[in-house]
């Protein structure tokens, strides 16, 4: 081993959100010393710790100058970054965890690179009580809608993995779990958006990657006139740093906020 190499990462720049709010949750957020310019959660990582990355482009010289042992990633999208960060010399790992349960070993997996192995498992049990109650409350709705999640409008882009997922533990049915199940973002594009018509969703929910969802615009969009979510009002945003990031956030309240669009629908079914 060589002697100059700490036993455990101390020098961490975490290029998405989710390594940043698992660490912070852990107590090991003294490890971080960069930030990705997406991150919101928790808050005061925005106040401590510099931003150095998108989530598509990084500015290398800034990484390196903070002298990293070790960077963190998500997915293919990040390959270039990786590979640069690599050609200089620092430790990379690139996460590709896309479910529900790949988030929960996401967390045991970060736990034990830090040394922080029992109270990432607390941390992994917490989150898993959540996702039951929310699955225990949900199992005593009348009813369950057919919901169509949008990550993208142009073109529409359907729910990735653990977003279909999560919606059904909300109480809900994703009208393309089919696509959901593929791994590369292109697989979810629904290239003829009358195949969304055609399913009938009674509720859309919209999470457009950062931009804003426009309920109008989704009401307007030619043979949309009859869908049911549309005809009921039924058209909703979850704000994307909620549901779109594969980590806590997306189990806590992004799911929080799935269960109470999903609750209030069923509510307001006839009994």
């Amino acid at each position: 081993m060589n002697p100059s190499m700490p036993a455990l990462p101390e020098r961490i720049v975490c290029l998405t959100e989710e390594p940043t709010e698992v660490l912070y949750a852990l107590g090991e957020q003294h490890r971080i010393v960069g930030i990705s310019g997406f991150t919101v959660r928790p808050k005061q990582a925005r106040h401590e710790k510099p931003r150095v990355s998108a989530f598509t482009s990084a500015k290398i010289d800034r990484i390196l100058a903070l002298k990293p042992d070790l960077a963190i990633g998500f997915s293919d999208i990040q390959a270039d970054i990786a590979a640069a960060l690599i050609k200089a010399g620092v430790e990379v790992w690139i996460a590709n965890h896309r479910s529900v349960d790949e988030i929960l070993g996401y967390v045991l997996r970060l736990g034990a690179m830090v040394g922080a192995v029992d109270a990432a498992r607390r941390y992994e049990a917490q989150l898993r009580r959540h996702l039951d109650t929310v699955r225990a409350a949900a199992s005593s709705l009348p009813c369950r809608p057919r919901v169509y999640f949008e990550e993208w409008d142009d073109p529409p882009i359907s729910a990735i993995r653990w977003v279909s997922e999560l919606i059904h533990v909300a109480g809900g049915d994703d009208v393309f779990p089919q696509r959901a199940a593929a791994s590369l973002a292109r697989e979810r594009i629904v290239a003829d958006p009358l195949d969304i018509v055609r399913a009938a969703p009674d509720i859309v929910i919209g999470s457009w990657c950062g931009k804003k969802f426009r309920p109008e615009r989704v009401a307007a969009r030619a043979g949309w006139a009859e869908v049911p979510a549309v005809r009921d009002g039924e058209l909703h945003e979850v704000k994307s740093p909620l549901i779109l990031q594969p980590g806590p956030a997306a189990l806590t309240d992004g799911l929080d906020a799935l269960h109470a669009i999903i609750h209030r629908w069923a509510a307001a079914r006839p009994a």
